[in-house]
């Protein structure tokens, strides 16, 4: 007995230890998920960025003013902002209560902020600066308040007096930042011209962040299409309306934005309102693609995340917060996406960690986060896991471009988690640094980095080219020499000259039908007349050309360089589909159009014709694809204008196409295109009604047999 004691101790003394050593995670106890996205936008699961370690705001009292030895509860009301200040302290706007809730840095009450000689009346935002100055967004009052560190009140901002704001400007200010200068930015309800920009005196100095107004193409054509009273009264296009404004240590004032805007969401802005982030034309706000089906069906703006509040941590890495999805998604200090997590808490069920209403958060100096729940009446409050301390200590590092630094602290993430983008990123700009240019160019390519595997590959051309000059410049001097003396010593020589005689034979065979394909390029308009009144062409060469261009178009996607086409993957299926289904719809729609618009083609030369007018796909296409691959985006702008010429020169040869063969001026060409153009629309709208009805027929038919089965 005593050896099976001695036995168990040691055993149990090696299993605690063991857990000791362990890492520690919160994984067991997050009921949540933690996404991030590739940069082919797919998604990724991580391990929590984040987890909880309180709730503040539940067991808030108040003295009974009948009985006042009595303490009753007072818990919050609808709150609506919440903001941490320089010690760490919490404000937090109890809108329904009509007072500010002042907290310590442990989430107990110091005291509530009322204002007794003006009471407060829906109070929406709070802003303390580091001198201690508290000013209030008193929503219910139309004004802005500034009382001092003991909540006296100093100063109130009402609706300024200014020709410069509209008449129907309506001062209602939900929330408040204030800079170091003391000048006021105050997001109002409904303000589409941006934020109420004033001085510390209360004058008007302008408005500040505006966003611009979403134009749709349809837009864009009645402005050219409709005249002056026409236009008038059409319903105004206004600017979404700037939902939160916030500002961090360094001065820059971040606003996030709702509605129906699908770009400039997330605003980081100098004290002159320009816009720094570049990713700003991406959409923010990060969901997952279930997440927008499980929206209500039909309603406007369903699939659309609706930032309501952002805050920027010690680091300047920027957080928004999300109420239509639930989410909060994190972003680095340029815009790039770090990771999102969160999401809704089921109905009629509180979890930690899953939101039902979020309104506002903050962070402290400890970058611990605290998010505002205006339905649960609470703050959830998140320190960051090992894996976010992890991630934001390399991206500090990624970002003040000490990318040797980083490594390690990448290499670590990368062992929490292989899939994760922004580390596989980072090691490409330290393997960059370091002169690694394979590796970086593999790491740019794997992170999908287009810009960053060019500058990669720029580098390894260079030095090929600086190995291998020597070599270069003698085969090019040699074979210029070669071929200027072959071309002398062969000029007048028999094979050439039967070569020559050869080339100017014209038989009517499959050769000579590929033959005038490629001389329709060189000569349209005479290429065209043959098909059309010589016979030239044939279905077969058609055919082949067709494959050729479909073989063309596969070749493309599977050979481009990395630098011009970033996919991954192709289906020929997919584009075998579209290809010959748009090919299709094509002939047949300029066939009828022309049958009844005077046109002298018959289906033969419109088929045949329409083939050879592809060709420069097939010449240009495939070299311009294998070119690719020693060129980089420096060449870029060479590289489009060869590829939008070749479109240009198809789109010519289409339209000498049709001249040519149906005899037409050069308006009724373009009115044949029109109208082709507008009946291949016309057909596939009645092929998907038609697929459509046939399919409810099917189904209609099936259950009709089932029912009869069954009785």
């Amino acid at each position: 007995m005593i050896k099976i004691s001695r036995w168990k101790r040691l055993l149990v003394s090696i299993l605690v230890c063991t857990a000791l050593l362990l890492p520690g995670t919160a994984d067991a106890a997050v009921k949540y998920s933690t996404y991030t996205k590739d940069s082919y936008n797919n998604l990724i699961w991580l391990q929590p960025a984040y987890y909880p370690i309180g709730v503040i705001g539940q067991d808030l009292y108040t003295t009974d003013p009948a009985k006042p030895t009595v303490k009753v509860k007072s818990s919050m009301k609808n709150p609506k902002d919440i903001f941490v200040d320089a010690k760490n302290e919490i404000y937090i706007a109890d809108t329904g209560n009509n007072r500010i809730v002042h907290m310590n840095e442990k989430g107990q009450l110091i005291r509530y902020i009322t204002i007794p000689d003006s009471p407060l009346s829906k109070p929406e935002g709070v802003f303390v600066t580091k001198e201690g100055n508290i000013y209030i967004a008193d929503t219910g009052n139309k004004r802005v308040v500034k009382l001092d560190k003991d909540g006296k009140k100093q100063q109130e901002f009402v609706r300024p007096v200014s020709r410069y704001i509209p008449e129907t400007f309506v001062y209602d200010p939900g929330k408040v930042m204030v800079d170091e200068r003391g000048f006021l930015y105050i997001a109002v309800h409904g303000g589409y011209e941006g934020l109420l920009l004033l001085d510390p005196n209360g004058k008007f100095q302008g408005f500040f962040g505006a966003n611009r107004t979403a134009l749709s193409p349809l837009d864009a054509l009645k402005r050219w299409l409709y005249t002056r009273e026409m236009y008038a009264n059409e319903v105004a296009k206004r600017p979404e309306t700037i939902n939160s404004v916030a500002t961090d240590k360094n001065g820059y004032i971040y606003t996030v934005t709702g509605g129906m805007a699908k770009i400039d969401q997330l605003k980081k802005l100098n004290i002159k309102g320009d816009n720094l982030l570049r990713s700003s034309q991406k959409a923010f706000g990060e969901y997952r693609p279930m997440d927008a089906q499980l929206t209500a069906a039909g309603k406007a703006g369903a699939n659309l995340p609706q930032l309501i509040d952002v805050a920027v941590d010690q680091h300047g890495n920027m957080i928004v917060v999300d109420q239509q999805f639930k989410y909060i998604t994190n972003y680095d200090a340029s815009g790039n996406l770090l990771y999102f997590w969160g999401g809704p808490s089921a109905v009629g069920s509180s979890q930690v960690g899953l939101l039902k209403s979020p309104v506002a958060i903050d962070v402290n100096a400890r970058n611990e986060l605290f998010v505002l729940d205006d339905q649960e009446n609470i703050v959830q409050v998140f320190r960051l896991s090992e894996f976010g301390q992890k991630v934001d200590e390399a991206n500090q590092q990624t970002l003040a471009g000490y990318y040797e630094a980083g490594e390690k602290p990448w290499q670590d993430v990368l062992r929490m988690n292989a899939q994760f983008t922004p580390a596989i990123l980072g090691l490409a700009k330290s393997a960059f640094k370091k002169e690694r240019y394979e590796e970086a160019e593999r790491l740019f390519r794997e992170a999908g980095d287009q810009q960053g595997f060019s500058d990669a590959f720029w580098q390894i051309r260079m030095k090929w080219f600086q190995d291998h000059f020597s070599l270069l410049a003698s085969l090019v001097l040699f074979g210029t020499i070669f071929y200027f003396i072959a071309d002398k010593l062969t000029e007048k020589r028999a094979f050439r000259t039967r070569w020559r005689e050869r080339r100017k034979q014209s038989r009517v065979n499959f050769l000579s039908n590929i033959r005038h394909a490629f001389y329709t390029m060189k000569h349209p308009i005479d290429g065209f007349v043959a098909v059309r009144y010589e016979g030239k062409g044939s279905y077969l060469s058609a055919v082949i050309v067709l494959l050729c261009v479909y073989g063309s178009l596969l070749v493309k996607e599977l050979v481009t360089s990395f630098s011009f086409n970033a996919a991954t993957s192709i289906d020929i299926y997919s584009i075998f589909t579209q290809f010959f289904i748009v090919w299709i719809a094509w002939i047949v729609s300029n066939y009828l159009v022309s049958s009844i618009y005077r046109g002298e083609g018959r289906f033969r030369d419109i088929f045949i014709g329409s083939a050879y007018a592809l060709v420069p796909y097939i010449v240009i296409g495939v070299p311009l694809a294998f070119l690719s691959n020693v060129m980089t985006m420096s060449e870029g702008s060479l590289y489009g204008f060869v590829s939008k010429g070749m479109i240009v020169w198809i789109g010519l040869l289409m339209f000498w196409k049709i001249q040519s063969i149906h005899n037409y001026s050069v308006v009724e060409t373009a009115l044949n295109i029109i109208l082709t153009l507008c009946t291949m629309l016309v057909i596939g709208v009645l092929l998907f009604l038609t697929l459509g009805l046939t399919s409810d027929m099917i189904s209609l038919i099936y259950e009709m047999g089932q029912e009869l089965i069954l009785r």
